[in-house]
């Protein structure tokens, strides 16, 4: 953590923050001395985690919220908590990601990878922009997969009715991550606000526990031996959240500190903002911003 720089008077939030890279990522940025909000589904759990970092870190600026994004009102309810607790936010990031072994349907008309993945990111995002705008340089952290460069987004078939499975969902999630990136970093050219996306290695998390009975033993031995710790994937994001390396460089997607060409489907810039305009219907950001409401 020697190479960060101090994050006191920083304010970030970080999603999926109860386990994995979320929660190596929200204790170093508690550590560097920054006002972290943890977010996650659980009450209890996530109460015990920001009361650990607390602890761990020796900050008390750590508060604990709830949304599970599978529910976007739960999102907007967060989002609501987050402008009334906070005048501004330095740091968003998007790392609240899930895995689905087998094809589930919701409200919204998609299917739930895609949902928790992408939609409820693009939501919250979306409401939290004033607060992002509001800070000197703020800075959104979207975490993808290097499994986007397999993925193939059909904007028809957002429910996945053909043809599912885990995986196929996963990596268009994750493509979805980054075409976002690309059409808000367009959107907020020529401002302060920048983001990027990155991958964060093969790490050893839970979100890989959703039903590969089969071969459960050998993955988690696989798993244990090659893949990365929650610290260690957790790099590339504190490095985009707080290095002045990257300092006003936005749209880009990262691997190991470095920027790297996604796949070409990511690169569709023509893709990237049907996307967008898809999204903003899904969650209603389309009818909220004819109404001339846009904010939490």
């Amino acid at each position: 953590m020697n190479d960060f720089p101090r994050m006191d008077g920083k304010i970030c939030l970080v999603t999926g923050a109860t386990s994995g890279i979320g929660l190596a990522a929200a204790s170093a940025l508690a550590a560097l001395g920054a006002e972290v909000a943890v977010v996650g589904r659980n009450p209890a759990k996530t109460e015990r985690v920001a009361a650990k970092i607390r602890a761990e870190s020796g900050n008390a600026r750590v508060e604990a919220f709830l949304a599970d994004f599978a529910d976007l009102e739960q999102v907007r309810r967060l989002a609501a908590a987050v402008h009334e607790r906070f005048e501004h936010l330095d740091v968003l990031v998007n790392n609240a990601g899930a895995f689905f072994l087998r094809r589930e349907m919701t409200p919204y008309g998609v299917e739930k990878t895609f949902l928790v993945n992408h939609l409820a990111a693009f939501l919250l995002t979306n409401l939290l922009l004033e607060r992002l705008r509001a800070a000197p340089a703020a800075r959104v952290v979207n975490v993808s997969s290097v499994a986007h460069r397999s993925a193939v987004l059909d904007l028809e078939d957002l429910a996945f009715s053909r043809g599912y499975s885990g995986m196929k969902a996963y990596a268009r999630s994750k493509l979805a991550n980054i075409l976002f990136t690309r059409e808000l970093a367009r959107r907020e050219a020529g401002t302060a606000l920048t983001v990027n996306a990155l991958h964060p290695g093969v790490v050893a998390t839970g979100i890989w526990k959703a039903g590969f009975a089969p071969v459960d033993r050998l993955a988690q031995w696989g798993m244990a031996r090659f893949a990365l710790t929650p610290e260690e994937g957790a790099d590339t994001l504190l490095y985009l959240a707080t290095s002045p390396e990257v300092a006003g460089v936005s749209g880009k997607y990262f691997v190991k500190r470095k920027p790297v060409m996604p796949s070409e489907a990511a690169r569709d810039d023509a893709l990237a903002r049907r996307l967008w305009e898809v999204s903003e219907r899904l969650t209603g950001l389309a009818s909220a911003k004819e109404g001339g409401q846009v904010s939490a």
